[in-house]
């Protein structure tokens, strides 16, 4: 059994996102949450948030034990950029790009054994 918890728009690169993401993926639940609070990175504190969600949601929804959860999948995908442009010199203007990232978080029991 699993369940997950998935950020939309969250305005932070994925670039920078995936970065986190991949310190927890395969870790247990406790640890990762060590990790997420020890580590100096803006999105640390939004992967924390969405993972704390996919335990409440094991807890709740599938009656699930938090002690011996594991976090399967962690993946981020792009979501939707917002376009904005910055004056430059000789009357000209360039696009900046403030990407979003769609965050999902997928947890299991652990196999006893």
């Amino acid at each position: 059994m699993q369940a997950k918890a998935v950020a939309r728009t969250v305005r932070i690169a994925p670039r920078k996102v995936r970065l986190v993401a991949d310190l927890i993926r395969g870790k247990q639940v406790g640890e990762a949450i060590a990790i997420l609070r020890h580590t100096p990175k803006a999105a640390s504190p939004v992967v924390e948030k969405v993972l704390n969600s996919a335990i409440a949601n094991a807890e709740h929804n599938y009656e699930m034990d938090a002690n011996n959860l594991v976090i399967t999948e962690a993946y981020v995908n792009e979501g939707p950029t917002l376009k904005r442009f910055r004056p430059r010199a000789m009357g000209r203007a360039s696009q900046i790009n403030k990407r979003t990232s769609h965050i999902t978080i997928v947890v299991s029991e652990k196999k006893e054994g």
